[in-house]
């Protein structure tokens, strides 16, 4: 039996929710983190200060995330991006300024009563931003995840580069990854006699 692929944001979307969020100070690092590795939503929220920032307030990488927060506790290192060091360096001075706690066992994701947010504001707040985007359908924070391993394999074309990207024990887990996008099923089969 066939996967059904897993709903992806399209670039356009994407661009638009990290538009929309461009001004929320914790909003916005929480799904470019999300696009740019593919952290699943419960370590993203279980991360700490210290896992991503050296204690200067300079962004690690790669970061390694604790068995605890992560699926099946299977520890792993994600690296970051050129872009995401540039949005975390700002990130630090926006929690220095609003006070978060800055050591290394805090939350690095704190609600406004300072304390680590819940998985249900970070899909509450996803719902919102994409209502404010205008998005016709609207997706599961999950879809972030999904988006980023597709965006991997789509560029390498490497089941195993997208394999160790997305923490997969087996390759054949990230086979649901290598499904065409419409654009793409559209330019393959418009010009078809039939």
């Amino acid at each position: 039996m066939l996967c059904p692929s897993p709903p992806t944001l399209t670039r356009t979307e994407q661009r638009t929710i990290l538009r929309v969020s461009a001004r929320n100070l914790r909003d916005h690092p929480v799904y470019s983190l999300a696009m740019g590795t593919g952290l699943r939503l419960s370590e993203i929220v279980g991360l700490n200060t210290g896992e991503v920032y050296l204690p200067k307030g300079l962004p690690r990488t790669p970061i390694r995330l604790r068995p605890e927060i992560v699926k099946n506790d299977r520890a792993g290192d994600v690296f970051l991006r050129d872009a995401l060091l540039a949005k975390f360096r700002k990130f630090w001075r926006q929690k220095v300024g609003t006070r978060e706690g800055l050591q290394p066992e805090d939350a690095l994701f704190c609600s406004q009563r300072r304390t680590r947010i819940s998985p249900r504001r970070v899909q509450f707040s996803f719902r919102t931003w994409q209502v404010r985007g205008g998005f016709d359908r609207l997706y599961p924070f999950h879809s972030l995840r999904h988006s980023a391993i597709t965006a991997v394999y789509r560029a390498s074309r490497d089941l195993f580069l997208a394999q160790r990207f997305a923490r997969h024990v087996s390759p054949l887990t990230t086979t649901v990854y290598t499904h065409p996008s419409d654009q793409e099923l559209w330019a393959s089969v418009r010009w078809l006699n039939c």
